[in-house]
């Protein structure tokens, strides 16, 4: 299995549309074959090392991971975080 880590700093002027974006995210679970689970949500700490949004998806293989990348249900919410974000990193890692 693979874990898909990916954590936003949105810019100031959409952090208005935070829920919008969790929306968004949640919106493509149970929808992308070989996804077996999907998790976001919105900074509650608001620290000075904080990201504003965090996505957490779980796929069957790395395959699978691969064709999500360019996955019709994944490439709007794909397009709309990258003209939101400020800064975004990642992390996948076998589990």
């Amino acid at each position: 299995m693979i874990r898909h880590i990916v954590l936003f700093k949105i810019r100031d002027e959409y952090k208005d549309q935070l829920p919008q974006l969790v929306e968004n995210f949640l919106g493509m679970k149970g929808r992308i074959e070989g996804m077996l689970d999907l998790e976001a949500g919105q900074d509650v700490y608001h620290s000075d090392r904080s990201y504003d949004l965090a996505l957490i998806t779980t796929f069957d293989s790395m395959e699978s991971f691969k064709a999500y990348q360019t996955h019709p249900v994944h490439m709007p919410v794909r397009k709309r975080m990258h003209e939101v974000r400020e800064a975004s990193v990642a992390c996948d890692f076998e589990c």
